[in-house]
């Protein structure tokens, strides 16, 4: 009890031999990820060009950013519908601090992720307040956040006046790797900053007392209390934490295209939830997979690539990535099962 308390995550059994080596759990997403990949450039092989693929992470980016903050949700068994318009609504802000009021570019970038840090609060506060489920509070403030946001961008994409700033440099600069002068790859940074996020998500998630802390209150809330866990700021940090996420991606977007507008990630929430979902982490909460949400998200925007490439009307994108998740929580559902009759069978030998 001691070890739980104190926020160590309870010691695992030594392994030797060919038992310590370790599957990776999101090795089904990765070969998934490989299969669509594979099965699209041999129908079309420009699909594999690295120019391509470069691009597909980039547009990958700004929800995949957001779909790491949600395994944290999915993690304590909550859901936030409000996240597309938390994006927008900071990156409104961040974009009208710059135009109406000439903030320095990296301050209302920050004051952006402060927004959207707050609107994860309030968030927090109604949920945790009345003693609802994060889905029923943000269904709520979904249409909340969408309204003021048109509210205060008056119907109209807000531009900030000059894009020639360091902000803006490094939004849109590029790593040139190999070549010389004429370099072999330029990749985007903002795609460098979604995989080092992913990186140091991971690490919070299963390596820091917070993280252990989420996957607790997910697996067992009854078990996290006893253990002295405080299972509402928890609950509280997360919501907050995905808010800041947001923000950040919101304030990142705006560097990244000089704009928003008034539509900007209104479909996140679909989306984002299924990359989380596809990429391996249950619903049923106790345990999440970042690099699995990452996958996921690439899944997603090469299944939407990839229907173009094939031909396809691009509106049958929605109806792929639905029949995916559907697909995905089913496979969840039948591995549940097997390792439920596994546990039972061993407990009876």
């Amino acid at each position: 009890m001691s070890d739980i308390t104190s926020g160590d995550a309870p010691p695992r059994p030594k392994r030797s031999g060919l038992q310590s080596i370790r599957v990776p759990e999101e090795i089904g997403v990765i070969a998934a990820l490989l299969v669509l990949v594979t099965i699209i450039s041999i129908h079309n092989s420009a699909y594999i060009a690295p120019a391509n693929l470069l691009r597909l992470l980039t547009n990958t980016t700004f929800y995949g950013i957001i779909a790491l903050g949600m395994v944290y949700l999915l993690a304590i068994r909550e859901i936030d519908l409000s996240v597309g318009w938390m994006f927008n609504f900071s990156a409104v802000v961040a974009a009208i601090l710059m135009r109406d009021f000439g903030v320095d570019p990296w301050i209302a970038a920050g004051a952006g992720v402060l927004f959207g840090a707050l609107l994860g609060l309030f968030n927090g506060l109604v949920a945790i307040g009345l003693n609802l489920p994060a889905i029923i509070v943000t269904l709520g403030t979904y249409s909340m956040f969408r309204g003021l946001s048109l509210v205060v961008n008056q119907s109209a994409a807000v531009i900030p006046p000059d894009d020639t700033g360091s902000f803006f440099q490094m939004a849109t600069a590029k790593i040139p790797i190999g070549g010389g002068e004429t370099p072999l790859l330029e990749i985007p940074l903002v795609a460098i900053i979604f995989l080092v996020m992913a990186i140091v998500l991971h690490l919070v998630l299963h390596r820091t007392r917070f993280g252990y802390r989420v996957q607790a209150v997910g697996s067992n809330p009854e078990a996290a209390r006893l253990a002295g866990i405080p299972i509402s700021l928890v609950r509280l940090q997360t919501l907050v934490l995905v808010g800041a996420i947001c923000g950040f991606s919101g304030s990142l977007f705006v560097g990244f295209r000089g704009a928003i507008d008034t539509n900007s990630g209104q479909d996140f929430a679909l989306t984002v939830v299924a990359a989380v979902i596809i990429g391996g982490t249950p619903l049923s909460g106790g345990w999440g997979t970042v690099i699995g949400a990452l996958i996921g998200a690439l899944i997603i925007a090469v299944i939407s690539s990839g229907i173009i490439f094939f031909g396809i009307d691009q509106k049958w994108s929605t109806f792929v990535t639905g029949a995916v998740i559907v697909l995905a929580v089913a496979v969840d559902q039948l591995v549940k099962r097997q390792r439920a009759k596994r546990l039972m069978a061993s407990r009876i030998e």
